[in-house]
């Protein structure tokens, strides 16, 4: 009989979910919003509506399902399902998400795992990192999300933490971070921080075609600064070129960790491609020791939105194997 594997991707704003089979040959999907505003119960309920309703679609009913794969923001109590402190879900925080969601569902398997190592999973078993058995990845949005495969595996740690690259401090008492720390890559390099320094240099008074973008729309997305590099801008340049060196930097530090065969680079920010690509690689080679040549490839990622569900549902069956 085909296995049927259900992965979840749950996100501030949108609950995404898809159905799959033994082969992870996506059978449906669908999304929901979240309403992160919302009680615990609602969120929950939610997420088990999403997942009903991609069942369905695919002409199943929970009966068939297997097992189903939960990515969520972290950091959490992986082992016992319970999400610590999830600043865009804060109304979930210490809620035993699995076993109330479980309870939903016919007391199905749910397995929990943290979302960008899910995101990573999904590329590593189907999309940029297919073929390999080590990879580090990042995904890029408004912090930057990670996760490691060495031999085949996930790398989790103890409590299921670990692995939080973008939390990596490259400036020791540099910018404050979410996190708390000071001189997160994070707090540089993410798209948000790309976006963030880019207005504080147009504010302070710095010559850049920027300053127009920002008085006519009150703000300075990522986008646009790579849209003014491209153009010629300076500043953008600049500043395209800095979180460039924070990403090459987080490359070499991996790679002396973990020694991966392939980065991958996820999340709407390598929507700038080779402008950021090339850039990341060209201060990859200024950094990286002379001590011995490397190989490892720099790439994006192959599976734009759908890494977090395949992940999930992957997740899902490697807990049922």
């Amino acid at each position: 009989m085909n296995e049927i594997f259900v992965g979840v991707d749950l996100g501030a704003t949108y609950i995404k979910t898809g159905c799959f089979d033994s082969n992870l040959k996506l059978l449906a999907k669908t999304s929901a919003p979240t309403q992160a505003e919302k009680d615990a119960n609602v969120i929950i309920d939610n997420i088990a509506a999403t997942i009903e309703q991609c069942i369905t679609n695919a002409g199943l009913s929970i009966t068939d399902v297997s097992a189903i794969g939960l990515g969520c923001p972290g950091p959490a109590k992986y082992k016992d399902g319970i999400i610590e402190a999830a600043p865009n879900l804060p109304t979930l925080n210490n809620v035993p998400i699995r076993q109330m969601l479980s309870g939903r569902l016919a007391g199905k398997t749910i397995v929990f795992e943290n979302d960008a190592n899910v995101a990573c999973l999904g590329e590593f078993t189907t999309g940029a990192g297919k073929g390999i058995n080590d990879m580090a990845f990042f995904t890029l949005g408004t912090g930057i999300g990670s996760g490691i495969i060495i031999n085949g595996k996930l790398l989790t740690g103890p409590t299921g933490n670990s692995a939080e690259l973008g939390h990596t401090i490259i400036y020791p008492n540099g910018r404050l971070c979410t996190c708390g720390q000071r001189g997160c890559a994070e707090a540089y390099a993410s798209a948000a921080n790309t976006a963030k320094r880019a207005v504080e240099a147009v504010t302070a008074g710095e010559k850049s075609s920027l300053k127009k973008t920002f008085d006519d729309n009150g703000e300075i997305t990522c986008k646009d600064v790579f849209d003014h590099s491209k153009a010629g801008d300076e500043l953008a340049k600049r500043i395209t070129d800095e979180t460039a060196e924070f990403l090459a930097i987080l490359c070499v530090n991996v790679l002396h960790t973990a020694e991966p065969k392939r980065i991958v680079f996820a999340g709407g920010m390598i929507a700038a491609g080779d402008i950021l690509l090339n850039r990341i690689k060209y201060f990859f080679d200024e950094h990286i020791w002379n001590l011995k040549a490397e190989s490892v490839e720099i790439c994006f990622a192959a599976l734009g939105e759908d890494a977090g569900i395949i992940g999930a549902a992957a997740l899902a069956k490697a807990k049922l194997k």
